[in-house]
């Protein structure tokens, strides 16, 4: 809104107005404004939602300190969603087809989080919003967004970047080359394929990650700063050309949306690091890694996620293995046995005796690292 308001007073010669041209500027500015608003407003929601006694449900899961959560403030992810959207829309240019897509990945993950939310809260049941909606969700959300891309002629193209490869450039049409002339249209329906099954897996990747005070938060402030220089590298030409990675136009514009989602984690981990005063629920972790998925495709980074987001990925794998091996060991021997003390791998961890606070700031630096391995990744070829 601002964005337009300065560029009209700026036709006007007005002076100052055309520091609104600068993405630095407008990217300070959303970060700004994203502090201030989970700061700020985030005390008031919380205190809101202490009084309308929306709480936590807690399981017995035989895990230290887990009872002290009980009760404590949940569907915080409000916060989030409102420091992200508010300073997007402040400050982006609401023409821009990325930053259209990644307010509808926000609002429509959003919304599936909130439903799950309110379903355990208000109708007290543990296993929330089935997961066969969750995944449609997504699904949907995936298709949205490959869609999307393969209409637009200004975005459209199925190359992307890939690691330790010569030029860094990787098109899906490669992968059905054989079919000739029809390889380009054949490599739009695997790119959306892709698009699908990343959006699922990343956003179910946080939400597996959200189950210690500031473990997601954290990470996922982590992950969002990473995206948001390969965003701003990869969207002027000057510094693209000179790293001699790919240039994708446009793409500039994402660094306002990232620097809002870096100022809302940072905003919410003030309440929500150990102890936790509010959980985001899946009101928050399903938007969180639904975001990073959809901007890593957006500025064709998606195959560096599986470095970028290795907590995410860890996390995931660590259910994937104990299922596997419980289901498969029980068929064999009629009794389940278990790789892990417990899942997801920090749960494991806790179950070893490891303080949380210690668990979560150690994955903290594992996520440091995996974001400077992906940035270097770039000029490893």
């Amino acid at each position: 809104m601002f964005y337009y308001l300065f560029e009209y007073l700026e036709s006007l010669d007005v002076p100052g107005a055309g520091m609104f041209q600068y993405i630095s500027f407008r990217s300070a500015m959303a970060l700004i404004t994203s502090l201030v608003i989970s700061l700020l407003f985030g005390k008031r929601i919380i205190l809101y939602l202490q009084k309308k006694q929306i709480g936590e449900v807690v399981r017995d899961l035989g895990l230290e300190g887990q009872y002290r959560k009980v009760g404590t403030p949940s569907m915080g992810g409000i916060i989030i969603l409102a420091s992200i959207i508010i300073p997007t829309l402040l400050f982006g240019d609401l023409g821009n087809v990325y930053v259209i897509l990644m307010l509808i990945t926000t609002v429509w993950l959003g919304f599936v989080g909130f439903i799950d939310d309110y379903i355990k809260i208000f109708r007290k049941s543990k296993e929330g919003l089935a997961g066969k909606f969750k995944i449609l969700g997504q699904i949907i959300l995936g298709l949205i967004v490959g869609i999307t891309l393969y209409l637009n002629d200004d975005v459209k193209s199925t190359i992307t970047t890939i690691p330790f490869i010569k030029n860094n450039e990787f098109d899906y049409s490669y992968l059905v080359s054989f079919l000739g002339e029809n390889s380009t249209q054949w490599g739009w329906v695997i790119f959306i394929f892709v698009t699908i099954f990343i959006v699922t897996a990343v956003s179910n990747g946080a939400n597996l990650t959200d189950g210690l005070d500031g473990l997601a938060t954290g990470t996922s402030a982590i992950i969002g700063t990473t995206l948001g220089i390969l965003a701003y590298l990869s969207g002027n030409i000057i510094y693209a050309d000179y790293l001699n990675i790919m240039y994708i136009p446009n793409t500039g514009e994402l660094v306002i949306f990232v620097s809002a989602f870096i100022g809302a984690t940072i905003g919410f981990l003030w309440y929500n690091s150990y102890p936790a005063q509010v959980f985001m629920g899946d009101t928050g972790s399903l938007p969180l890694g639904g975001i990073i998925a959809v901007f890593a495709i957006l500025i064709r980074k998606e195959l560096l996620i599986p470095i970028l987001c290795g907590i995410f990925l860890v996390e995931s794998v660590s259910v994937l293995i104990q299922v596997s091996f419980f289901k498969r060991t029980k068929r064999k021997y009629g009794k389940g046995k278990r790789v892990f003390l417990m899942t997801p791998i920090h749960h494991h961890y806790q179950k070893k005796g490891y303080p949380e606070p210690k668990i979560v700031t150690r994955f903290w630096i594992i996520a440091i690292l995996l974001a400077v391995i992906t940035i270097v990744t770039l000029k490893i070829r």
